[in-house]
């Protein structure tokens, strides 16, 4: 081993401890043997403790867990404290039966990544699943062994805070997302001491919740709940997700948390789910608020008897369990399954064999040279560039002078997005940051313009603390910053002095996420009087939108207006470098829209896989849409543009006439015709013109992406099986009507190549 280097001989060592914690796991078999033993065992009391989740470490709470009162502990994290807490349960309770430590890893633990739309974005589900591998690990070092994630809500109101947390509106697109995050997280199995439990949550329809208010109610049809909102959750199932998290909202009167059809006669009888079901905070208390139970007794009673398996937070199974098993209310039955899931999840996850983190690995593991390139590549790929006009981006690096302005360029905390872990807002390279490494030679002019402060965000993690802001003028060795006050009018004029100006505008990170509902889009505070003001100035001008929803930005979208307009998000730790790798053109945009981006907020809910209704849109006056507007978005799902062009031509349906259990096979040729290499997503779009049920004008069906250098041209193909081209009727039964499709290969949802295919009768 002379010569190796010290992280190679790290990884060699994590191999071997990992090959043999693997080989000590119990097959199936074993632990369903294993599980039986421990619950004849089991009293009440302790059946119910496994069923219990609380949130830290006091010592009352480590008292509970002595007594075998605690299966689970909630934020929890760091080796030293997450081991004391196991220590407690695995070698002081009766039973000896390991804690499972949960924590809100949503885009990275300590290396923050993307927020989960933005890197939704970049359709490329390898990456995505490479990312999530990244925050196991990291999490793991810290004795963290469940996440709770992914969040596969399906959400077409941007208002709602958490479309952040999701990956959009698109239901293919998010099944694809879901279990490339499930692999990341679980890798080959969850028993690997570098692996952690997936949540995926919340189940389920939270992102339908009416207004777009948090919390709120979800009235949908059985159809919509499944062609739309199952779906993410079931390929989530099927990549081997080991637990569920059960929504806040109620579903056609039925609150999430006790409703017996989704947790138990989809998610178990149909789907065959094993693992086990958590509630959300509080979630089964908040039965009570619902109205469904007039006490915690009946709120418990109606939660577990539904299929949820644990409690978080509130404590009302541990309380109330004993009592309704020795009233008869509750059979004892369904308490051993629920307990049965939750010790069956802990055996696979190899906690009973190996309990414990391994302090180093919080030294080698977190934070490392790798996971920030990691982190710096999914966050490339994230950024979607909406507009370029006369290619002005990229820019040279050669530029004499520069203008930075906006109160998103240099604050640290914002770049890390809601949901951030244990990130460090110290950590994150702020784009100002960014730009300077890259522009090394330019005189940089730096304002603020408008303050955000006011505002009061909510960052949903004490961990990001604000860094300060620099006092001084100086950057990296021969590089010239001058930092101006806090004002438009200063703004202005460091716009004037400048060859071109990038204007960093946005959300602060508090104002998306939970309980993060917003009534507009608009740019808040001040933001448009700074755009407005900084456009006059007549300098050529870049607009980097920070943010986790699709703002208002008509204005600034006119053609006269602003040239270039980048959606950068929350893009996490490397941020400013990923931004200006971007804008120096290092690397050419490739990101897609992952929903409709509305024109203004009366449009919402505007998405692609909409229904034609009976009177489609039409140059006749009685039709669907709206009076002196268009109903159109401002930009379609699945748009983004690169640094080059691209031409789609000659679409080929290789099999015209199909069998109900065949499979469609069709092709394009895509060409690069613009003067630099770049990457397209090329997407395929169904649709179903004759069906039992009305039919969306386009679903998503497939997409690739495409690295082509100038001129190159390549033919893609898609297949897809005859038996996902189906919906279902309204007994709610699967069908694949036979009859004509129409489909498209292309670059967004509304453009493409089309042609047609025939699906024959059975």
């Amino acid at each position: 081993m002379v010569g190796l280097r010290r992280s190679a001989w790290v990884a060699l060592v994590a191999l071997y401890l990992s090959s043999r914690v693997l080989a000590q796991q119990p097959n199936d078999g074993e632990i369903e043997r294993r599980v039986d033993g421990l619950l004849k065992q089991m009293t009440v009391e302790e059946k119910a403790g496994q069923l219990t989740q609380f949130t830290g470490v006091k010592p009352p709470i480590l008292d509970q867990v002595k007594q075998g009162q605690v299966g689970s502990l909630l934020n929890v994290y760091g080796a030293e404290e997450a081991n004391a807490a196991q220590r407690i349960a695995v070698e002081q309770s009766r039973l000896k039966i390991p804690l499972i430590l949960g924590y809100d890893v949503i885009h990275g633990y300590r290396t923050i990544f993307p927020v989960p739309l933005a890197s939704a974005s970049s359709f490329d589900p390898a990456l995505i699943e490479q990312s999530e591998r990244v925050a196991a690990k990291e999490a793991t070092a810290a004795g963290v062994k469940w996440v709770f994630a992914p969040m596969v809500d399906i959400a077409r109101d941007p208002r709602w805070g958490r479309i952040v947390e999701g990956s959009g509106e698109d239901p293919y697109l998010g099944s694809i997302v879901a279990a490339a995050r499930v692999r990341g997280f679980q890798g080959a199995n969850i028993a690997d001491p570098q692996s952690v439990v997936a949540s995926t949550k919340h189940y389920v329809a939270y992102g339908a919740a009416e207004g777009g208010r948090d919390y709120n109610t979800v009235d949908i049809s059985g159809q919509l709940l499944r062609e739309v909102y199952l779906p993410p959750f079931y390929a989530a199932v099927q990549a081997g997700t080991g637990t569920l998290m059960s929504a806040f909202n109620d579903l056609n009167g039925v609150p999430a948390t006790a409703n017996h059809h989704t947790l138990t006669e989809i998610l178990r009888d149909e789907w065959k789910f094993d693992g086990f079901v958590v509630s959300d905070y509080n979630a089964i208390k908040e039965l009570i608020a619902h109205g469904v139970a007039g006490d915690g007794p009946e709120a418990a009673f109606k939660a577990i008897e539904a299929g949820v398996d644990m409690n978080m937070a509130d404590g009302l199974y541990l309380s109330s369990i004993p009592q309704l098993v020795q009233s008869g209310k509750l059979p004892m039955s369904v308490l051993d399954e629920a307990v049965r899931r939750i010790l069956r999840v802990k055996f696979r996850a190899g906690l009973f064999e190996h309990p414990y983190a391994d302090p180093a690995r919080e030294k080698t593991d977190i934070l490392t040279a790798e996971n920030l390139q990691a982190s710096r590549r999914m966050a490339q790929e994230s950024v979607v560039l909406l507009k370029n006009q006369n290619n002005l981006l990229p820019l040279g690096k050669s530029i004499k002078t520069l203008a930075v302005i906006g109160p998103m360029a240099d604050d640290k905390a914002t770049q890390l997005g809601s949901w951030a872990g244990q990130g460090q807002a110290k950590d994150a390279v702020t784009p100002l940051e960014g730009i300077r490494s890259q522009a090394a030679k330019a005189q940089i002019f730096f304002s603020e313009g408008v303050t955000l402060a006011s505002l009061a965000p909510r960052v949903e993690t004490s961990s990001i603390t604000a860094a300060p802001a620099p006092s001084s003028a100086t950057g990296a060795p021969g590089v010239s910053v001058t930092r101006g006050p806090t004002s438009i009018e200063d703004a202005v004029n460091a716009a004037k002095k400048a060859d071109a100006v990038i204007l960093f505008l946005g959300e602060p990170a508090g104002m998306t996420g939970e309980a993060s509902s917003r009534a507009t889009l608009d740019l808040p505070g001040k933001q448009q009087e700074l755009l407005e003001a900084v456009a006059a100035v007549g300098k050529p001008l870049a607009l980097v939108l920070e943010s986790g929803r699709p703002l208002d930005i008509r204005w600034a979208n006119h053609s006269d207006h602003v040239p270039a307009i980048l959606q950068a998000w929350y893009l996490g730790t490397e941020a400013g470098n990923a931004i200006a790798d971007i804008l120096f053109g290092d690397v050419s945009p490739s990101a897609r829209l992952p929903f409709s981006w509305p024109q203004f907020i009366g449009q919402i809910p505007v998405y692609y896989n909409h229904k034609s209704t009976g009177r489609p849109t039409s140059d006749d006056r009685w039709h669907t849409g709206y009076q002196y507007e268009s109903m159109e978005p401002l930009f379609p799902f699945g748009y983004g543009l690169t640094y080059t062009s691209f031409k789609y031509s000659n679409l080929r349906v290789v099999t015209p006439n199909v069998s109900p259990v065949g499979t469609v096979r069709v092709t394009a040729d895509v060409q690069n015709t613009g003067s630099r290499t770049g990457t397209e997503v090329v997407q395929l779009y169904v649709h179903d013109r004759v069906a039992p049920t009305s039919r969306p004008v386009r679903e998503l069906k497939g997409f690739s992406r495409l690295t082509l250098a100038p001129g190159e041209s390549k033919a893609v193909e898609f297949s897809v099986s005859v038996k996902d081209l189906g919906s279902y009727d309204p007994q709610m039964a699967w069908v694949v009507p036979a009859g004509t499709y129409d489909v498209w290969i292309a670059p967004n949802a509304i453009e493409g190549v089309q042609g047609t295919f025939e699906v024959g009768e059975k």
